[in-house]
């Protein structure tokens, strides 16, 4: 009798062949590996996606306002065609009469439940389904992983989320796409993620061109062993009167003072909580200058590749409770190098920690980025990934250790009535500070706060000498730019951007996008050139502030699309009704759809170049690329692009520039979360085929 055996199916080659190595797996076959009990095969990213327009009708080949908008009755799949190899390969060993069951071991998330579903669905395979469901990929976790295995209907619910999430990308992104393409004839793309989020960053950058600077003037005190700033009697240490500032200053020349207000008190600063993927993607910008997508990558490789960090893609700050008995082996694993000592100190008593990091009903698929019990070889890694693993390394000890304990002083120094305030602070136990790098955001009150200083030889009723009083003068500042780290807190809370206050409040606890996605839609935004990076700032181009003149209300707004995920994530509980939201995005797409035609505005290039396109003729706009300038064909039928200094622009018609690459990237208008699929994957698909063509290096 034929022994029966499971089919793995991951995600990608790597992981593949990490779990067909711990699974004892060893006969290699063309896009698999098989054992005794299990065979091992992938996928390439996804196999599978959404058919294109012109597969449900011959009449979308072209793009014309009167087809739209495009509502196909039932969504269809199909395999695509750069990695239709592997699907092949996949279906056939689904086929194979001794596979008993499949085993979903793609990433455990929304998306990844969906790379796994579609190939199933595709392949009609109708034999039992069962989960893997891990947060880290060392052999310790893949070996409970596989000991505890869910049945795949436990998921069938993230699946309806994940193929709402896509359907409603297509009819969304597709239809808005071509709407706007076909009416300005321009290469302009829209989405539910990247138009809100382009929003955000016009809207900021019209305030700073309408803000109007206005002087004022501060004025600061010497007492000789401290300094006081002035304030007024409601606390406010700006005058706007430059005549009013010099007369107290002259007045208060020669004069004395009295500290008539002294407080001292105990303060304790709790640890920051533990990383997520957005916090940890702020927190590389503004202190590593890592983008939000450098960080995702490098934070992939370490945990595929070195298996030292636990699943990144989390939205979770927080641990639970079945993770406590693993810190000490985490702890001894990372306790090397720059962190043995303060594991050490960790390890010489019972670990307690509390709701700070354990909180069962704050974790819902992972639980937050914390080291992992694979023993760190910090030789291994990368400057770049040491440089991450360190944030992430700290960030864990950190939240393990007491609070940090100081003691506030405050003083009020009155001289001739008019106040001058100083502060300062002495740290009684650095606790976590002593481990964490401390990266505080700036505020836009920063410059109000009164600077910290050493203060204990002060006493209350204390006569004080004013040395000087010095006058400052200074200019309002419009808000600043966003950087990554800001766009990233924005997209996370959106709400504050919100006017309306019914609406601000409907959005509390929702975002734009997801964190695992995020990066991809602020790269996308710079590829579509819709922003450019200018130092850390981001900065809207002409093209993205008209975008969102032309975009309709509705999908500018992040109160819409905070809600569709809200929405989202109540199917993926099973408490949404996965008919009514597809009903109510193919409404939407109608409506967006007519405003767009029926809007009387006109979109005009102004970075117009002297430089004609060798395809069209017509004069090619000037573009900042990743690589430097570009210029690219304003026309949306022929899509040419080339660097601005090609010698030969034949050779770059014919790559990735070409017509057909263009058009074929606007039809397929999406980031991962955004349609289910992009050209995007075609290249992602490439590399993973030359991985698992390319022997492993040891």
């Amino acid at each position: 009798m034929k022994m029966m055996k499971a089919l793995v199916l991951a995600e990608k080659p790597s992981v593949g062949r990490e779990i067909a190595r711990v699974l004892k797996c060893q006969s290699k076959g063309q896009g698999y590996i098989e054992g005794p009990d299990y065979i091992v095969t992938w996928a390439l990213g996804h196999l599978v996606t959404l058919c294109e327009p012109h597969e449900y009708d011959e009449k979308y080949k072209q793009w014309r306002l009167e087809d739209l908008p495009m509502l196909p009755e039932k969504m269809k799949l199909k395999t695509i065609k750069q990695t239709s190899h592997q699907y092949r390969i996949v279906k056939g060993l689904m086929g194979r009469k001794d596979v008993s069951e499949l085993i979903i071991a793609t990433d455990a998330g929304r998306e990844g439940e969906l790379v796994a579903r579609w190939i199933i669905e595709k392949a009609n395979f109708r034999k039992p389904l069962k989960r893997l469901w891990i947060s880290s990929q060392t052999d310790g976790a893949i070996r409970e992983g596989f000991a505890r295995l869910k049945p795949g209907a436990e998921y069938n619910n993230l699946y309806a989320a994940a193929v709402c999430r896509a359907e409603a990308d297509w009819l969304i992104g597709l239809n808005v796409t071509r709407a706007l393409a076909c009416k300005y004839n321009a290469q302009l793309t829209a989405g539910r993620v990247q138009t809100p989020t382009l929003a955000l960053i016009v809207n900021r950058e019209k305030e700073i061109q309408s803000f109007k600077p206005v002087d004022y003037w501060t004025l600061r005190a010497d007492f000789g062993d401290y300094f006081g700033d002035w304030r007024d009697k409601k606390g406010q240490g700006r005058i706007f009167n430059e005549t009013q500032a010099r007369d107290i200053a002259a007045r208060l020349q020669g004069k004395s003072g009295i500290i008539t207000v002294m407080n001292i008190s105990s303060k304790s600063e709790a640890p920051p909580l533990a990383y997520d993927l957005t916090e940890l993607q702020r927190d590389a910008n503004r202190s590593l200058n890592f983008s939000a997508q450098m960080t995702l990558s490098v934070l992939q490789d370490l945990y595929e590749k070195h298996k030292i960090v636990s699943y990144p893609r989390t939205d979770s700050r927080y641990i639970s409770t079945d993770i406590v008995p693993t810190l000490p082996a985490r702890l001894k694993a990372m306790g090397v190098g720059p962190y043995a000592e303060f594991a050490r100190v960790l390890l010489q008593k019972p670990l307690n920690p509390g709701k700070r990091l354990v909180d069962n009903s704050k974790v819902t698929d992972h639980h937050a980025i914390i080291p992992t019990e694979q023993p760190l070889n910090l030789a291994a890694l990368s400057v770049e990934e040491k440089k991450l693993y360190d944030l992430i390394a700290r960030r864990f000890l950190a939240v393990l250790y007491p609070p940090h304990l100081y003691e506030q002083v405050t003083l009020v120094t009155v001289v001739d009535q008019e106040e001058f305030h100083s502060r300062g602070r002495r740290t009684k136990d650095p606790g976590w500070k002593a481990v964490a790098r401390v990266m505080a955001e700036k505020t836009d009150k920063e410059e109000e706060e009164i600077p910290e200083q050493n203060l204990t030889d002060q006493k209350k009723g204390d006569h004080k000498e004013l040395k000087s009083v010095r006058v400052n003068k200074a200019k309002t500042n419009p808000p600043p730019r966003y950087t990554e780290a800001s766009l990233l807190t924005a997209m996370e809370s959106p709400g504050k951007y919100i006017e309306d206050e019914e609406l601000r409040e409907s959005i509390k606890g929702r975002g734009l996008g997801t964190p695992a996605t995020r990066a991809e839609i602020i790269e996308k935004l710079i590829n579509s050139f819709y922003i450019e990076r200018q130092g850390k700032s981001l900065v809207p181009t002409d093209k993205g502030i008209q975008l969102i003149t032309l975009a309709p209300d509705s999908l500018r707004s992040p109160e819409m699309t905070a809600d569709w995920e809200q929405r989202l994530n109540h199917i993926a509980s099973g408490k949404g009704s996965r008919r009514e939201f597809i009903a109510d995005i193919r409404s939407s797409a109608l409506e967006m759809v007519q405003k767009v035609i029926a809007d009387e505005a006109s979109y005009k290039a102004t970075n117009v170049s002297r430089s004609k396109c060798p395809s069209c003729g017509k004069n090619m706009l000037l573009v900042n690329g990743k690589k430097g300038k570009m210029l690219v064909c304003p026309d949306r039928s022929c899509g040419h692009r080339q660097p601005e200094k090609a010698k030969d622009t034949d050779l770059f018609s014919k790559g990735r520039g070409s017509n057909r690459y263009d058009q074929q990237l606007i039809a397929r208008y999406s980031d991962k979360e955004e349609i289910g699929t992009n050209l995007g994957d075609v290249f992602k698909a490439a590399m993973a085929k030359k991985e698992q063509q390319s022997p492993d290096k040891k």
